[in-house]
C-alpha cells in the first residue's frame, strides 16, 4: 500500500467517484452524491464502529442500486460519488458545517473532530472537486454535442426524523424550474394514487443543502429535479427494482419530449 503523507487517498482507496454508462445514448445526467459508505484509508474508521457507518448518516441506502436500475433503463450515463458523506458531504456548500460534520444525527464523529485546515483542504481536493468536476465534464461534453441534458439527483430519506414518522414513499425536489417535478408529480400521483408523494417533502430543493442541483443545474438553467426515496423501501434489491420501476415510470413520458432538452430561458 503507497500512502503519500501529503495525500488523503492512497492507491487501495476507492476513486473519488463512478461513472456508469459513459456513453450512453440518452440525454439525461444521473447523479447519485450518497452512493458510497467508503472511508479513506487513512481515516480508519473516522472512529465509528461499522453500525453507525452503514446507517443513514454514512450514505444514502439504496440510492446507488436505484441509480444503477434507471441508468440501464435510460440508457444515461450516472456519476456518483465515491466516499461516505461523513469524511466530505458532496451535496453540501464547502462552507457549511453539515458539510464534515462533528455530529451527524446526534452521533459523535470522533475523526471529525478538529480536523486541521490542511486535513479539510485533502477532503476538498482530493473527493469533493474531483466528483464535481466530474459532473462537469459530462455536462461539457452533452454540451459539445448541443444537448442541453437534464440532471437527476436520486437520495434516500429516513422513514423517522426527530421523532416524526414521515408519511411520503417519494419526495420530488425542485426550486425553479418546474419542466421535470411539476409533470412528474402529476405522472407519478396518477400512476400511484395510493402513495403518499411529497412536493418538496421531506426536503425542499429550495434549501441551501441542496449543492449539486443548484450548482450544475440550476446555475446553468438546465432542466433538473432531485428525487428522494424512503429508505426501508429500498434496502433490498426487490426493493429497489419496485422504486426504480415506479420512477422510471413516472419519467418515461417526460424524458421521451426532446423539447425538454433546452436552457430556460424564462
Amino acid at each position: 500500500m503507497s500512502h503519500h503523507p501529503a495525500q488523503l487517498l492512497c492507491s487501495d482507496d476507492p476513486a473519488p467517484f463512478d461513472v456508469l454508462n459513459d456513453h450512453g445514448k440518452g440525454h439525461a445526467l444521473f447523479v447519485c452524491d450518497h452512493a458510497s459508505r467508503a472511508i479513506p484509508k487513512s481515516l480508519g474508521t473516522l472512529g465509528l464502529p461499522e453500525s453507525e457507518r452503514k446507517r443513514h448518516i454514512g450514505w444514502d441506502i439504496g440510492a446507488r442500486k436505484v441509480t444503477e436500475i434507471l441508468v440501464e433503463r435510460f440508457d444515461c450515463p450516472a456519476v456518483l460519488g465515491g466516499f461516505s458523506r461523513l469524511v466530505i458531504d458532496c451535496n453540501r456548500q464547502l462552507w457549511d458545517p453539515t458539510g464534515m460534520p462533528e455530529v451527524a444525527d446526534k452521533t459523535v464523529v470522533p475523526g471529525n473532530q478538529n480536523v486541521s485546515p490542511t486535513e479539510h483542504m485533502k477532503r476538498i481536493t482530493e473527493i469533493f472537486l474531483p466528483y464535481h468536476w466530474a459532473i462537469e465534464e459530462r455536462i461539457a461534453r452533452f454540451h459539445a454535442h448541443k444537448i442541453a441534458p437534464a440532471i437527476l439527483a436520486i437520495h434516500s430519506f429516513t422513514p423517522v426524523f426527530q421523532g416524526f414518522e414521515r408519511p411520503w414513499e417519494i419526495g420530488v425536489l425542485w426550486d425553479e424550474d418546474a419542466r421535470i417535478p411539476v409533470p412528474l408529480l402529476e405522472n407519478l400521483r396518477a400512476q400511484n394514487p395510493d402513495l403518499t408523494i411529497g412536493d418538496n417533502e421531506p426536503y425542499s430543493g429550495r434549501h441551501m443543502a441542496d449543492y449539486t442541483i443548484d450548482h450544475h443545474a440550476e446555475a446553468a438553467n438546465l432542466p433538473c429535479v432531485s428525487i428522494e426515496i424512503r429508505q426501508d423501501l429500498i434496502d433490498t434489491d426487490a426493493g429497489c427494482e419496485k422504486w426504480a420501476k415506479i420512477l422510471g415510470d413516472g419519467f418515461e413520458s417526460i424524458l421521451a419530449d426532446p423539447n425538454l432538452y433546452k436552457i430556460r430561458r424564462d
